[in-house]
């Protein structure tokens, strides 16, 4: 992607490859083929929202991928440097998960680049444009389509590249929470569980302190530009079809795409850290309770019997019934007497006060990114949808 800036000779190339790809051609392609004199199939009204839209997004993605690895270098910023610490699941499982990440970006760039390139093949093709800036008009129109369609790759895969790297980064602290939920199982003492749960909401905090940023401004620039696309597209005289609106379309599939890995990676981390709370409470519980069993069981006394009232059911098939929607961290299992047979009760109330009043996840500006700050941002963003059709849809 030509974002290695380790020396002056790749710098130079990274920032002259963005600033052909994402700033020169795509204007040459807006004011130079603008093509006022097109037919109703060939004329292109909501280009400037798309070219403005995938340029702005894809410059916010370069200068913070930049930073990142200029900053701490690429071993550091995905966290490698920190896997000899790790237990071998964790180093197992972020492999496969570095693995999978070049097929998510595909999975998610290749059909849009697609039904990008049949569009801008069949634009050129049919006659769009006649501008024989190198002598010849075919020449000219092959030229001008390959450099579009590589501006059109570079700008999506730079910001698919980012959000990528983000769920990454995400997927590695998640399997260090279901690592870390196995203190729970043992016979773990309070100072070992308390240094681990410091150590992984340190490296949240430095993820959240490192993609704030890009967050924050990824969902102001998205939401202008899907605004503006709902502004255009809903005039009174706005024509929608698929030769106008085909490549807003894709625009807007392309961001909206990015931001929901975004928010899903951070809003799932969250969600599991604070799984965290719920487990140390259940092994309180469960601590607890065997506790007052053993009392009981060592001075005997005089039982009034009564009939059950919840039935008593074999986790076995209630295993079966989950599936695989429980894990280390969100799971209905009793924990075993053995995991907390020397603690007493008062490191465990400690412990597990702790958890509730200090709760770890990825946060922007000191906002958790959670199930609420996402029911809160669909809220708003509503909000404005409904006024804008107001002023629009509305007044008709």
């Amino acid at each position: 992607m030509c974002v290695d800036q380790s020396n002056a000779w790749t710098a130079c190339l990274s920032w002259s490859v963005f600033i052909v790809l994402a700033i020169v051609v795509p204007c040459l392609s807006h004011f130079g083929l603008a093509c006022s004199d097109c037919d109703s199939k060939h004329s292109r009204p909501y280009d400037g929202v798309v070219q403005l839209s995938l340029s702005s997004v894809a410059t916010l993605s370069f200068v913070c991928l930049s930073k990142f690895i200029r900053t701490y270098g690429l071993r550091r910023f995905l966290f490698f440097d920190k896997l000899c610490d790790e237990s071998e699941t964790v180093r197992k499982g972020y492999t496969e998960q570095f693995n999978r990440s070049l097929k998510i970006l595909f999975i998610f760039v290749l059909p849009c680049f697609a039904a990008e390139s049949a569009y801008k093949i069949w634009w050129y093709s049919s006659g769009a444009t006649s501008i024989p800036f190198l002598g010849n008009v075919i020449v000219s129109d092959t030229v001008a389509c390959i450099l579009e369609l590589c501006s059109w790759l570079y700008r999506t895969v730079v910001f698919f590249l980012v959000c990528v790297l983000f769920r990454l980064i995400c997927c590695l602290q998640i399997l260090r929470l279901q690592d870390f939920a196995q203190v729970f199982q043992m016979d773990s003492d309070v100072e070992s569980v308390l240094r681990e749960h410091l150590r992984i909401r340190r490296h949240l905090r430095i993820i959240s302190h490192r993609y704030r940023v890009f967050i924050l401004w990824a969902l102001i620039f998205i939401t202008a530009s899907q605004f503006a696309s709902l502004l255009m597209t809903t005039r009174s005289t706005a024509e929608v079809n698929v030769f106008y609106a085909g490549e807003l379309a894709l625009c807007s599939v392309s961001l909206l795409a990015g931001i929901l890995i975004l928010l899903r990676s951070a809003t799932r981390i969250t969600h599991k850290a604070q799984a965290v709370t719920c487990l140390a409470a259940k092994w309180h519980v469960c601590a607890t309770i065997d506790s007052f069993d053993s009392t009981e069981a060592e001075t005997p006394t005089t039982r009034v019997a009564c009939d059950q009232v919840f039935p008593v059911s074999t986790e076995g098939s209630d295993a079966e019934d989950v599936g695989d929607e429980e894990d280390e961290l969100d799971n209905t299992k009793l924990v075993p007497s053995y995991a907390y047979s020397t603690i007493s009760f008062q490191k465990r109330q400690a412990l597990v006060t702790y958890f509730e009043n200090n709760r770890a996840g990825i946060t922007v500006y000191g906002f958790m990114l959670d199930r609420t700050s996402l029911h809160t941002i669909f809220g708003i963003e509503l909000s404005l949808v409904l006024w804008l059709l107001g002023k629009t849809i509305g007044s008709l």
